[in-house]
Parts: C-alpha cells; structure tokens; sequence
C-alpha cells in the first residue's frame, strides 16, 4: 500500500531526547511534524533548529490529559489532509524506590504519562488512520529494555513500560483490518543529558554500582527511520537496540 505523500507525522516528548532526535530527522527527510511536549520554549527551540518553517507545528500539550489530547487531534484533522505515522515517545522517570516505597504520586505520575498518556494518543491516530483515505498509517510505540528485564528500584517503570508491550500488542492486531501498522522500539543507554549519570555509575541488580556503556543517537534514529520506512504491508512488531556493551544480557 502506497503513502500519500506529503507524509505526516505526530512525535510526543518531541522537545528533548529521543524525541526531538527523531522529529528532527523526519522533518530533514521533509515530513510535516507536530512536536508534542509540555513546554513552549522548548518545542519552538526543535522547530527553529530544524529549518523546516511550517512543516515544524509546534503543539503544547500535556499527553496526560485525555481532553488536551482530543483537542491537539482536532486541531490537526483541521488543518492535514492525513496522518501516516505517530511516535508514542513522551515518558518519564520517577524517583528510584522500593515498591513499599514507592509513594502513589509518583505511582501514579508514571501511569498518568507513560501508559494513559499512550494510549490516549494511539487512541485518537488509530481512529484517524482508519478513517482517514487510503486508509492505514504507523504507530510506533517508545517501549523500554526496562519492559524485558527491569532495574532495581524502578517498579513504576517498568511496570508502565511492560504495559506498553501489551499496548503495542493488542493495537497491531485491531489495525491488521485497517492497514495500521503498530510496532515498538526498546531502547537502552543512549547518550542523553538523562542517561548522563549512568556513565559514572549505576546501581545493579548485585547492588554493586558500575560505569555502564551507552551508544550515541544515531543509532536510535536509524533504527527508528528504518522502521519508519517499510511499507504498510510490514511491520517490526518488536525491535531493541541498546549499547552493546551494557549489562542487559545475563543482568542480575
């Protein structure tokens, strides 16, 4: 199945990170993007780095929030002819604990960001996909290594993230029907501001704390862009790229 051309895309936590690196290669391959993040400066900071003037929509919205969500994709359906392509990227980290120590407000922080707010806005792009003609489009879910083998003290995360998995899961076999094709990409360690820390040393499951190996962005980004770039009729139902020299095999 061809797609259309302009092509579309909707990228969540699109002003840092993963996000932004992979907003900005669509928008060099000449995508339109809707960078989607909580603050202003930021976003607006991605759009003007990227050069693309209009093809960089900047969208203010909280993904936590089931009413704002509805609003960025009526805004959108009033002004793009379709959408091809979500990036469930937008997640955040909690402070580490115990489960006993856990407090509920952060409990429920990471469900409210990580979980609902992916499945409000796969929600919203799956109903557009299908409705939309030619029919179809891709969602691609930003999972967690954390979903396949968690570190210590991180139950909201990787609780939230293995939750992603069955998201993942489920939706790409609703949209098997439909020409949507959901996958999920589960990163390790890149190279961030976030993953800065890690370079020093992290706890492990022996509760000894260890300098770990991270890979740079590109490596993400191709890996993304190449998912990105199958035709409708394939799908990557599951990939993970990580620093290969990252106790992620045989951790523990």
């Amino acid at each position: 199945m061809s797609i259309p051309r302009p092509s579309y895309a909707i990228v969540t936590g699109a002003s840092q990170g993963i996000g932004q690196a992979c907003a900005l290669a669509l928008l060099q391959q000449g995508w339109h993007v809707a960078l989607v993040g909580r603050r202003q400066e930021a976003l607006q900071s991605v759009a003007d780095m990227s050069g693309a003037g209009q093809r960089a929509r900047v969208c203010v919205t909280d993904v936590s929030d089931a009413a704002a969500v509805q609003t960025l994709y009526q805004t959108l359906q009033n002004e793009w002819p379709h959408l091809n392509l979500l990036f469930n990227n937008a997640g955040l980290f909690t402070p580490a604990a115990a489960p006993d120590e856990t407090s509920l407000d952060h409990w429920h922080a990471s469900v409210n960001t990580n979980l609902n707010g992916a499945f409000y806005m796969l929600k919203h792009a799956f109903s557009w996909m299908r409705r939309q003609h030619p029919q179809g489009g891709r969602i691609i879910n930003n999972g967690s290594i954390a979903a396949q083998v968690p570190r210590p003290r991180s139950i909201t995360y990787a609780a939230t993230k293995s939750a992603m998995t069955g998201l993942t899961r489920a939706a790409a076999l609703d949209g098997r029907a439909f020409h949507i094709a959901v996958g999920q990409i589960d990163i390790g360690n890149v190279a961030s501001d976030m993953t800065a820390a890690m370079a020093q040393g992290a706890l492990q499951a022996d509760g000894s704390i260890k300098a770990e190996a991270r890979m740079d962005m590109s490596a993400v980004v191709e890996t993304f862009m190449a998912m990105v770039h199958l035709p409708l009729h394939a799908n990557v139902l599951n990939t993970t790229v990580y620093a290969t020299g990252m106790p992620f095999i045989g951790r523990g």
